[in-house]
């Protein structure tokens, strides 16, 4: 199981459905407008077919306070940051941090998504380690951290984001 995480607005929800898009073509052509999107209230269950099923469970980001009621049997967790709103920066990162110190998710992969590039006033991957002290919260973390750009809204980095799920659940069996 695969949880995928992050704030309110954050582009989750459009991300899954991208991620199912992107998977069912193989990486080919174009993925076109994106689809419609409401705010997750509770959870979503998604199984992503890429070389093997994935199941991805979405928590909305209003269900913060109970993430933590579904951490057992994850796997591997997709955290999504919004790079467009710096606002919104250090209440991610403490909802960074409280995934990273929690005992049941010790043993899962977390790959940090730094969504929304394709909008003008994205802040850099460089910008956000620095802002959120990256570096720091890695060498401090049990579990293998990795990073990534992505605009779930135009199918970027999309393709690394599978790859990275398929690595990561075969590698787990």
């Amino acid at each position: 199981m695969c949880l995928l995480l992050g704030a309110t607005g954050v582009g989750k929800t459009l991300l899954v459905k991208r991620l199912q898009e992107v998977s069912s073509r193989d990486g080919k052509g174009d993925l076109g407008e994106p689809p419609p999107t409401r705010p997750t209230v509770g959870t979503n269950l998604t199984d992503i077919v890429a070389q093997r099923k994935i199941t991805i469970r979405e928590l909305g980001g209003c269900m913060g306070p109970i993430w933590s009621s579904y951490y057992g049997n994850c796997r591997s967790l997709l955290f999504v940051m919004d790079a467009s709103d710096p606002t919104q920066l250090s209440a991610s990162c403490v909802q960074l941090l409280g995934l990273l110190s929690a005992e049941q998710l010790a043993e899962a992969s977390v790959l940090i998504l730094f969504n929304k590039i394709d909008l003008p006033c994205y802040m850099s991957t460089e910008e956000m380690k620095s802002l959120i002290r990256l570096p720091d919260i890695i060498a401090c973390a049990k579990q293998n951290i990795t990073t990534a750009e992505i605009s779930a809204r135009e199918g970027t980095g999309l393709a690394g984001v599978l790859a990275w799920l398929q690595a990561t659940h075969r590698a787990n069996d």
